[in-house]
């Protein structure tokens, strides 16, 4: 076969290979906006049970430092629209600056459940776990929402999550997306999570694939105790991924809830954006 032959046969299997990944990706595109059409464009605060039977939660909020907008992200998870409910802010460092924010809003909403868990417990090597232990071993509700600290919702957020948890349901998450705001780097992560990564990510749920990502799920407890409790994730840095594993693992089934995960950092930067992107 002659040098022009070999060429030839590479650029016809260069093509075909675009030819596929082009008809994959927009096969994506569209099963994701078909899916979203059906199951999650929906009136926000339909209720699908009595308000008032809605099951208790246990909010695990892991802290670490403060920016800009953590008081006012934290402040809207202390007027959530929810019959039963408990607020669990767990930070590492009595000297963390996030202690006073907290602290805060302790004093602003006393008839809040809410509790501040400071110095967290050494169980492994993923210092999240690590922080949210003691926060985790008081919970009180049979649903813990595990929430990342940039996240904000609306009122009837934990209402809709809540409800996507019917019977065989064991773990509720929201599409991460981000809220906006000022600078370049927010723009470019705006432009990601509205584009290539929602497209990936709600395919892979319709296709079956086990697509979570940790910044809001809201899970059952007793699953998780099933599993060895939160501890037994100490081990792995993805925690998300292997609990998500472990209640799949145990029969029960995934559901997105109508409601995006809102990511509203206060800071950012391009160098950020990167890091994010290789973690």
């Amino acid at each position: 076969m002659t040098p022009m032959a070999v060429l030839d046969l590479a650029m016809q299997g260069l093509a075909v290979f675009g030819f596929i990944l082009f008809f994959v990706l927009w096969l994506m595109h569209f099963m994701s906006i078909i899916y979203v059409r059906l199951h999650l464009h929906k009136k926000r605060s339909e209720v699908k049970q009595p308000f008032a039977q809605l099951a208790g939660v246990s909010l695990l909020k892991p802290l670490k430092g403060v920016d800009p907008n953590l008081i006012s992200n934290l402040e809207t998870f202390f007027t959530m629209d929810y019959p039963k409910y408990e607020i669990l802010l767990c930070i590492q460092d009595l000297d963390d600056p996030a202690v006073d924010v907290c602290k805060k809003l302790l004093g602003k909403y006393p008839n809040v459940d809410a509790r501040l868990f400071i110095g967290g417990k050494k169980v492994g090597i993923n210092p999240k776990i690590n922080n949210l232990m003691p926060g985790y071993e008081g919970a009180k509700y049979g649903l813990v929402w595990i929430c990342d600290s940039g996240i904000r919702v609306k009122p009837d957020t934990l209402t809709d999550m809540t409800n996507q948890m019917t019977e065989k349901v064991g773990l509720v998450h929201g599409l991460p997306y981000v809220a906006d705001r000022q600078g370049f780097a927010a723009t470019l992560e705006q432009v990601y999570f509205g584009t290539s990564h929602p497209r990936s990510y709600i395919s892979a749920n319709v296709t079956g694939i086990k697509c979570v990502t940790g910044m809001s799920c809201l899970m059952r407890k007793d699953v998780l105790d099933q599993a060895g409790g939160l501890v037994s994730f100490a081990q792995y840095i993805a925690e998300d991924y292997f609990m998500a594993k472990a209640i799949a693992d145990r029969g029960w089934k995934f559901s997105m809830a109508t409601q995006v995960a809102m990511q509203n950092s206060g800071s950012y930067s391009i160098g950020q954006f990167q890091s994010r992107m290789i973690r």
